[in-house]
């Protein structure tokens, strides 16, 4: 898995270069200020690139970002060392996974975004992840989290994508073909990704699967159960509730 989003992260911000990390950022803090003004000090579970932290920091948080994958962190920290030093001083990164990382130190918020939790195809890699947030918050703090959601998953259902885009130095040409395993509850997502070097006209082919859960609200709560107090549940940059449109869900929840 780690070998996998090393490879992604190859051309992960051109696939995401029209993705808009302020809307959603501002989206994030405006519950986190709705839930717990006071709130300041953030762990990103699953930070990728940086791009949210990189935003958080500018609104005036103290974010530490966490990933798997040490070349999202490569292009993180290239990220963090050109912003101006009152931004970058808020912000900090490290290896690890959020199955098991323990930064020996609480939080005000746990953030997890990317459907960094649908990844947690298993009941235990589910339970594992929760315990690490668990372990990083103190009573009153908040988890906010993205995740596919179930009914809209199964109304709507994966479709093979084909996606092209390029820079200055790469052609990028991305197949996705989703396989469902609806007795499991996930998908598998296979990609076949070219990537041409504009300069040599060389060819990489990549192949990467990345296994998605879907998850359903009662299954959520069960998992909460007696940690966690459910605050709000949202459709995706909406304040409104769910449904089968809503692919995307996000929760809320405080730390008892």
């Amino acid at each position: 898995m780690i070998k996998v989003f090393d490879n992604y992260a190859r051309y992960y911000d051109l696939l995401y270069q029209d993705k808009d990390y302020i809307a959603e950022t501002i989206y994030v803090t405006s519950l986190i200020t709705k839930y717990n003004s006071r709130a300041n000090k953030i762990l990103e579970l699953g930070c990728g690139t940086g791009a949210h932290a990189e935003h958080l920091a500018r609104m005036g948080y103290t974010v530490h970002g966490v990933d798997m994958s040490e070349e999202m962190l490569n292009r993180a920290e290239a990220r963090k060392a050109g912003l101006p030093s009152d931004v970058a001083s808020r912000l900090s990164f490290s290896l690890g996974d959020v199955r098991s990382v323990r930064m020996n130190q609480t939080y005000d918020v746990v953030l997890s975004l990317f459907h960094v939790m649908s990844y947690q195809s298993s009941n235990n890699d589910l339970d594992a992840a929760f315990d690490v947030v668990a372990s990083h918050l103190s009573p009153g703090g908040l988890f906010l989290f993205d995740y596919w959601y179930g009914p809209a998953v199964l109304i709507q259902k994966p479709e093979v994508k084909v996606r092209r885009l390029e820079d200055d130095e790469i052609k990028v040409t991305r197949i996705a073909e989703p396989i469902m395993n609806v007795n499991d509850n996930v998908v598998d997502v296979n990609y076949t990704v070219f990537i041409e070097e504009k300069k040599s006209g060389h060819v990489e082919q990549i192949k990467e699967t990345h296994r998605m859960r879907y998850f359903f609200l009662p299954e959520l709560q069960r998992q909460e159960l007696g940690i966690f107090k459910e605050l709000g549940v949202f459709s995706w940059m909406t304040d409104i509730p769910l449904s089968e449109d809503s692919w995307a869900g996000f929760q809320v929840l405080e730390y008892l």
